[in-house]
């Protein structure tokens, strides 16, 4: 069914009154869309006779938003995000497509990055963008078409694909690791300054109830980022519970040693998601193809 007109304002209309609620001033919402303050107050109250919603009280030489208008804003602002995004994308990509991917940093770097150029070679006409998010995100609020998480799939109103797990290990620099030996026992650990990464903040308690160590109390420095944490660890802050394929480099370096041979496969997973109304989406659609038969083909993760 096709939507009435008068909920359709021009997006002239729509911007003029989003660059208001914005700054708070029609004057610095003309300055900004190079108009005139009297066209822009025009066109807001063209807006509000089209809506016949009051969205500004206008005070002396004042205005401000009314409720409506504040709740009004918002989802018009990200309506104008999404147009703009999309008209950007197909811009910079008018005969293939364009997916939109957010990314765990780490990850992204060390696991995803190397491989994209296969990808990217086997269907030359879409265009990647990556983004990074450290935490899981509200598709509705987002303009991403997919996202790489970890954790237990329950993303309500959302497909996914399982990647991989991953094994963790908890390590330190050499130098550490000679001052503080823990000759064999886990139970050592509890005596060392531990790290903590705050995506997994029970991996510590997880990692001593796994060998029989009371995980109680565990406290230690946090860290956002894998990157900063490992650094933390290289330069010896102290012992760090990471995932070894991310620290491969750094262990065959010797830059980080493991301090156990004694791995733990963590009970969550990586996993590509996206929302269900994106299913057919031809980009996508390649992509979730091409990563499942690259996971299919890769070693399990240790």
């Amino acid at each position: 069914m096709q939507t009435p007109r008068r909920f359709l304002p021009s997006i002239s209309l729509l911007s003029a009154f989003e660059a208001a609620a914005r700054t708070g001033s029609f004057t610095a919402a003309a300055y900004e869309l190079s108009l005139t303050q009297s066209a822009v107050s025009r066109q807001i109250k063209a807006l509000e006779d089209q809506l016949n919603v009051p969205l500004f009280l206008r005070e002396r030489q004042t205005v401000r938003l009314t409720p409506a208008g504040e709740a009004y804003s918002r989802d018009i602002r990200d309506a104008l995000r999404r147009i703009s995004t999309a008209s950007l994308n197909i811009r910079a990509n008018p005969f293939g497509g364009t997916l939109n991917l957010a990314i765990l940093p780490t990850f992204g770097t060390r696991w995803l990055a190397p491989r994209l150029p296969d990808f990217l070679a086997s269907n030359p006409g879409i265009t990647m963008n990556l983004a990074t998010r450290l935490v899981e995100f509200d598709f509705r609020l987002d303009t991403m078409d997919a996202a790489i998480h970890f954790g237990v799939p329950n993303w309500p109103g959302t497909h996914h694909l399982e990647l991989m797990a991953e094994e963790v290990v908890p390590v330190a620099s050499p130098d550490f690791a000679a001052r503080h030996p823990a000759n064999g026992d886990p139970a050592a650990l509890r005596q060392l300054p531990l790290l903590h990464i705050t995506s997994r903040p029970a991996a510590w308690e997880q990692w001593f109830a796994a060998h029989d160590v009371a995980s109680d109390g565990v406290t230690g420095m946090l860290f956002d980022q894998f990157a900063t944490i490992a650094q933390a660890a290289m330069v010896g802050l102290g012992v760090a519970l990471l995932p070894s394929f991310l620290i491969a480099k750094e262990i065959e370096r010797g830059e980080l040693v493991p301090l156990f041979d004694r791995p733990m496969r963590s009970a969550e997973a990586y996993h590509l998601v996206w929302p269900k109304e994106r299913d057919p989406f031809p980009p996508l659609k390649a992509f979730r193809d091409w990563l499942a038969a690259v996971t299919k083909a890769s070693e399990p993760i240790t």
